[in-house]
């Protein structure tokens, strides 16, 4: 059975290592050199690198029983075109969903970054971003010594800060998930009054980020989740299982 796992997450890079243990055939897009490097190399795995056209995604499911989108849930654009490419491609669609985080109280929470964006540039006080560089620019109202962006390691990541002209000194280049501590202490060095996230769940290391704030004083500014259907791990290995002839 050869399947087809968009990839680029943590529990995209688990899913694809079962799907492989049971003896499918796994294909796994990604759409960075980073992504390609955590996925790494496996038995059973062989791994696309770069950003696809639907129409591109479609020639990638030629040949495919069935596709599983394990994308972040945050990359909207992302998923419509992994499903829009499987209805062109008529292959089987299944969502790999993120379980949500509880949001502790006293988090504030917006609809999109541009709205956060809205109320911290009335507020005073450091902002530890760690919401990604392709959000950087909705903060652009906001004086950019203020700013504190964590970013991944790579050249796309500096350069989206250097042109929000971030101050350098003030550029988080690194890649998580990340420890209470790491932000605890990230927090202290740099005087955040507010941690700007997304509810990446467990995956993310929400609850790390969420603790880190919490006890640090500093309020917490959630980016709401995108509503989506879809299924668990569990239930989408149980319908790869059948498909494989395995029985339950």
């Amino acid at each position: 059975m050869k399947t087809v796992v968009f990839s680029g997450t943590t529990e995209g890079r688990i899913f694809s290592k079962e799907l492989a243990a049971l003896g499918a055939d796994v294909l796994v897009s990604v759409a960075t050199p980073l992504g390609a490097e955590e996925q790494g190399s496996l038995s059973g795995i062989t791994v696309h690198c770069g950003r696809l056209t639907p129409e591109e995604m479609a020639d990638l499911l030629k040949g495919a029983d069935l596709c599983v989108d394990a994308t972040h849930p945050y990359a909207v654009d992302a998923t419509k075109n992994i499903a829009a490419a499987c209805k062109t491609a008529q292959i089987e669609y299944h969502r790999l969903l993120r379980a949500e985080s509880p949001l502790p109280a006293g988090s504030m929470v917006f609809q999109s970054a541009m709205h956060a964006a809205e109320f911290l540039a009335e507020t005073q006080g450091n902002v530890l971003l760690a919401t990604g560089a392709k959000e950087l620019a909705a903060f652009s109202s906001i004086d950019p010594a203020r700013l504190f962006p964590r970013v991944l390691p790579t050249l796309d990541g500096i350069a989206a800060c250097e042109a929000a002209h971030i101050p350098h000194k003030n550029i988080l280049a690194m890649q998580g998930p990340f420890s209470y501590a790491l932000n605890r202490a990230l927090m202290e060095q740099f005087h955040i009054r507010f941690l700007v996230t997304k509810d990446g769940g467990a995956a993310g290391g929400f609850a790390e980020k969420a603790q880190a704030a919490q006890d640090m004083g500093a309020q917490l500014v959630v980016l709401r989740r995108p509503t989506e259907k879809g299924e668990t791990a569990a239930q989408i290995l149980a319908r790869c299982k059948e498909a494989l002839g395995w029985s339950h």
